[in-house]
């Protein structure tokens, strides 16, 4: 009997904190506010009318191809995403952006090469002649190629030495339809 009266005490003691202390609160006192909880309902229906026409597109919908591909804005890449034998136009005020056109429409220069810079440059100019060095032979042999009078220029684009920096060593090498004081374009590809 005493051994039941002591477990019973020492159930009461624990159950009830076994503490005095005036820190303790009961569960309702406690203002802990509980996480609702999502319920989800799944329906007890399903649809019974499946689709089995494919709408028609609306009546302004484009017949041509061409039309839904993107504009001149559109077609703008960093010069050093070009390769050999992308067609271009180049804009002043977009320095080291070019607009890739087809090689059979009107374009202003033609990627003949690309090049890596490699070794220590400390400003641009330093920059810009080891990147005219690497393009000089393959632009003067591949002008010579063509048709008299078709290409007067040559576009030789670089980083900054920012940008070189930053890990860009491409260098395209491009020859042009004008030589940047008219607007003479390309019209097919190089030969």
């Amino acid at each position: 009997m005493l051994v039941a009266l002591g477990i019973v005490a020492a159930v009461v003691l624990l159950a009830g904190g076994g503490d005095d202390s005036p820190d303790r609160k009961t569960p309702a006192e406690s203002n802990t506010a509980r996480t609702p909880t999502p319920s989800l309902s799944v329906p007890s229906e399903l649809p019974t009318r499946i689709p089995t026409e494919v709408p028609s597109p609306p009546s302004d919908f484009p017949s041509d191809i061409e039309s839904l591909t993107p504009s001149a804005v559109g077609d703008d890449v960093p010069y050093y995403m070009l390769s050999a034998g992308d067609c271009f136009d180049a804009d002043d005020a977009r320095p080291g952006q070019a607009a890739k056109r087809s090689c059979r429409r009107p374009h202003d220069a033609e990627v003949v090469k690309v090049a890596e810079l490699n070794g220590t440059y400390a400003t641009d100019g330093a920059l810009k002649k080891a990147a005219t060095e690497l393009c000089d032979e393959p632009l003067a042999a591949k002008a010579k190629k063509q048709p008299a009078g078709s290409v007067r220029g040559t576009l030789v684009q670089y980083p900054d030495t920012t940008g070189y920096e930053l890990g860009i060593d491409k260098v395209a090498c491009s020859l042009a339809a004008d030589d940047g004081t008219g607007d003479r374009k390309l019209t097919k590809p190089l030969v």
